[in-house]
């Protein structure tokens, strides 16, 4: 774990002494005693350091608890002392350690509770996964915490959109710029490989080069033209972070005036809440994380809502543990590309890689030509813009395959 570490005599001049040092604070107090005297005191910001670690990671099951086997910090139940911790950590730790130290207190301290306190709110380092957990609590917030867990999701959400939204509005505009393709283009507008490809006959070696008969070229899509799209979010618990980011991304594609764009999520029943695109905190607190599964539905709807197959991009984000029709689920997804529809499945849109996922299902998708992969929030733009022109989608190594035929 990284460290704010301190600027004092040996730990330049002495890197063995600033070895034991970091180790005794990754260790802990227990392992002075083991370490045959190789660790000194700590003291001043070390000390500290090593106290809200102790009161973090240091206890075996309670962390009050006292006795052997445990530190002697600890969090307990007590607001005001995590509220004291939550500071003693931003004072000592860069921003990315203390988001992962706040989401380890909450899942191993049960301290979601206390993000109902608004006082809590305030001192917590918001990301990605503190909005997960607070929109999984917002049912259960009292109505004086409710303003203050829209205003911790309002300061994420503006932060993801200052980091994405130019990018991805510059990526599609000009993937839909390129999406109509005109045999007389204007010449900034030539797509000189398909034309040099398509005019290979007509190569003349004695002036070594080629004969362009038949220009290919990119015609400039009009305000007029659209492509739609629909984003059909898994609120499984599980897809927490998906949910805030594909929220985000629904917001700015809305925003563009050459897409139509639908945003539904589903658990077992479906909700389609395109109406408050405008504002993905709006969009956020329409979701309730949590409950089963029903992609088989979920997609029923969506297929009900297109009007232009050829010009639609389905984008399913879903860890495909499917608690409907698995057949049904499989012959809806055919049927839409059938039509013409491109569908683009996602096992997860953050920034953490490929969660646990129904690999029977994603591997059946796979086979219908919708391979199932995880995808980061910047690799995202890229993947959109190739389903927008109808190109191979940029897949990583790591998407799920349809299986190998067994051996004769």
């Amino acid at each position: 774990m990284a460290t704010r570490t301190e600027t004092g005599p040996g730990t330049a001049a002495d890197p063995a002494a600033e070895r034991l040092r970091r180790w005794r604070l990754v260790l802990g107090a227990d392992s002075a005693a083991g370490a045959g005297g190789g660790f000194t005191a700590l003291s001043g910001a070390d000390g500290a350091m090593d106290r809200a670690l102790e009161a973090l990671y240091g206890g075996q099951g309670d962390p009050g608890a006292q006795g052997p086997g445990s530190r002697e910090a600890g969090l307990g139940g007590s607001a005001p002392r995590v509220a004291r911790w939550l500071g003693d950590i931003r004072t000592y730790f860069p921003a990315s350690v203390v988001q992962v130290m706040q989401r380890d207190a909450i899942d191993r301290l049960g301290l979601a509770a206390l993000l109902l306190e608004p006082e809590m709110l305030e001192a917590v380092e918001a990301d990605v996964h503190l909005v997960g957990t607070l929109l999984s609590l917002h049912k259960a917030m009292p109505e004086t915490t409710k303003e203050t867990a829209r205003a911790v999701v309002r300061k994420v959400v503006e932060d993801l959109e200052k980091r994405l939204a130019t990018r991805t509005r510059a990526t599609l505009t000009g993937a839909l710029d390129r999406s109509a393709r005109v045999t007389r283009p204007r010449h900034r507008d030539i797509d000189w490989d398909r034309t040099i490809r398509a005019n290979l006959k007509n190569y003349l070696p004695e002036y070594r080069t080629v004969v362009p008969e038949r220009l290919i070229g990119y015609g400039r899509a009009a305000r007029s033209v659209k492509k739609d799209v629909i984003l059909c979010i898994d609120q499984s618990g599980s897809m927490a972070a998906s949910v805030v980011y594909a929220s985000v991304f629904g917001a700015v594609l809305a925003s563009m005036r050459s897409l139509d764009t639908r945003l539904v999520v589903f658990d077992t029943s479906v909700v389609d809440l395109t109406d408050q695109l405008s504002d993905p905190v709006d969009v956020l607190f329409g979701t309730q994380l949590g409950g089963g599964t029903d992609i088989n539905r979920a997609l029923a709807y969506c297929q009900s809502r297109i009007t232009r197959p050829a010009e639609t991009v389905v984008v399913l984000i879903s860890d495909l543990y499917e608690g409907g029709i698995r057949d049904g689920m499989l012959k809806r997804v055919a049927a839409m590309k059938a039509g013409g529809v491109q569908f683009v499945t996602l096992l997860a849109l953050s920034d953490e890689g490929a969660p646990a996922y129904d690999r029977e299902h994603a591997a059946a998708l796979a086979a219908l030509g919708a391979p199932a992969f995880a995808c980061t929030p910047d690799l995202f733009p890229e993947v959109m813009a190739a389903a927008l022109e109808k190109r191979p989608l940029p897949v990583p190594d790591t998407a799920a395959r349809p299986a190998a035929a067994p051996s004769p």
